[in-house]
């Protein structure tokens, strides 16, 4: 959500950062906010106005009534209540407004940063730098599910008799790995030196309108019926409302997290969820990276989070590449996003294994998460999100990876102390 200030000095800027997202339709929408703002404001003025006015009243009743003249009193007395009506119905008034210009205020995207490059969608986002040598060996790829049965590692149709298509069920070998990537990721983000959470995996509707925009909401969250909770769709969103309402001391930050937990997604406007595959799903477990800091640091915690990513992939020897998200593939709270996408030697070509997001004071305004700077002056923190691996989709570039030609999988010395010492699958 932007700082009103911007609204009412820049209108432009914010026009101009709509055109660049491509969402024209959102551009009366300044105006509106402006004009209920400035009605707003004049509503606050007016009730002030008359609380001086009927406090100065007040003291007269007493006065008058002192000095006998109760008949004076009275008509004060009679002026003081009907002026309580008119407040009450200006109190309202501002409620109303402040309602209005807070459900456009959270419709109106962020100001994207000056380095995102300016596009429709996601085909036109922009390839950064590759890590890695692709490889696509002499022997025939299979697809990912039919690696997974031939070593017994899953069944999707008794998870389709018990759930419905998008779930799975992981067995033998092929859940172990998914255990033995997860648990290594959290030691290895720990290692570099994130603080290891496991949090609350269902949350309020404050915090979920406090850390999306209402598209993503209504596309990815599940409701829990009769109840104000929500299934999370990734830890960063339990991990952003721990910090709800709070001021930070400046001394205390950047807060470094690394979460678990498991997700869950409706993926509406995923064009149907594949039945073989596991690459969308309704649920999925993930070790993510939570950063709260000081704005002139988050730049710099971008790089290093998107950077931690990469290095986790190269330490499993999966060819991994960047891609910097151009504005129209940009979320509304989001300043700038950076993906990154691991290589599958069966469709010669990269895919989406993580999202690295800086999201400015976006999350912090909604939730008022504010730092205490050393001379006693408040200001909004910025947050920022990044995926360090997300199995089953992972498991994908994985066994793709490391497939042999005999059909067995090779196990990367940096797991096998999570699989038993195996060095191999199969």
């Amino acid at each position: 959500m932007l700082d009103i200030n911007l609204l009412r000095n820049d209108p432009e800027k914010v026009k101009e950062n709509i055109r660049k997202k491509f969402q024209d339709q959102k551009l009366p929408m300044v105006d509106e906010v402006i004009a209920f703002d400035r009605e707003y404001r004049e509503a606050i003025q007016q009730a002030d106005g008359l609380r001086n006015k009927r406090k100065t009243l007040s003291k007269q009743i007493g006065g008058l009534l002192g000095k006998g003249l109760k008949e004076e009193a009275e008509k004060v007395k009679a002026e003081v209540a009907a002026m309580a009506d008119e407040l009450e119905a200006l109190e309202k008034k501002e409620e109303e407004l402040k309602g209005e210009i807070r459900k456009r205020m959270l419709v109106i995207p962020n100001i994207i940063d000056d380095s995102v490059p300016i596009g429709k969608d996601d085909s036109e986002n922009v390839e950064i730098q590759r890590f890695g040598e692709p490889v696509v060996p002499e022997w025939e790829i299979p697809y990912h599910v039919d690696i997974m049965e031939r070593l017994n590692g899953i069944d999707l149709d008794a998870a389709r008799e018990t759930s419905g298509n998008g779930f799975y069920y992981l067995m033998g070998d092929i859940a172990r790995l998914h255990s033995a990537i997860l648990s290594y990721a959290r030691d290895f983000m720990i290692d570099r030196g994130f603080t290891y959470v496991v949090p609350p995996f269902m949350i309020h509707g404050n915090v979920v309108t406090g850390v999306m925009s209402f598209a993503e909401m209504e596309n990815m969250m599940y409701k829990i019926e009769g109840e104000d909770l929500y299934l999370i769709g990734t830890s960063e969103h339990s991990m952003i409302g721990k910090f709800i309402d709070t001021i930070i001391d400046e001394d205390k930050l950047p807060k470094t997290l690394t979460s678990y937990s498991p997700c869950f997604r409706k993926e509406v406007g995923a064009h149907g969820i594949e039945e073989r595959g596991v690459y969308r799903i309704h649920q999925f477990e993930k070790q993510e990276m939570i950063v709260v800091c000081k704005p002139e640091d988050s730049p710099m915690w971008f790089d290093r989070l998107w950077q931690n990513t990469v290095d986790f992939f190269r330490t499993l020897d999966i060819p991994v590449r960047t891609l910097e998200c151009c504005s129209g593939d940009l979320a509304d709270l989001k300043v700038k996003s950076l993906d990154v996408e691991a290589w599958s030697p069966r469709q010669k070509k990269y895919f989406e294994v993580g999202s690295c997001s800086n999201l400015g004071d976006a999350q912090a305004r909604r939730l008022q998460i504010r730092v205490r700077a050393e001379d006693g002056s408040k200001y909004f923190a910025h947050t920022l999100n990044n995926t360090c691996v997300a199995p089953p989709r992972m498991l994908i570039a994985f066994l793709e990876n490391n497939l042999r030609a005999d059909g067995t999988v090779a196990i990367p010395e940096v797991l096998r102390m999570y699989m038993g010492g195996k060095d191999h699958i199969g």
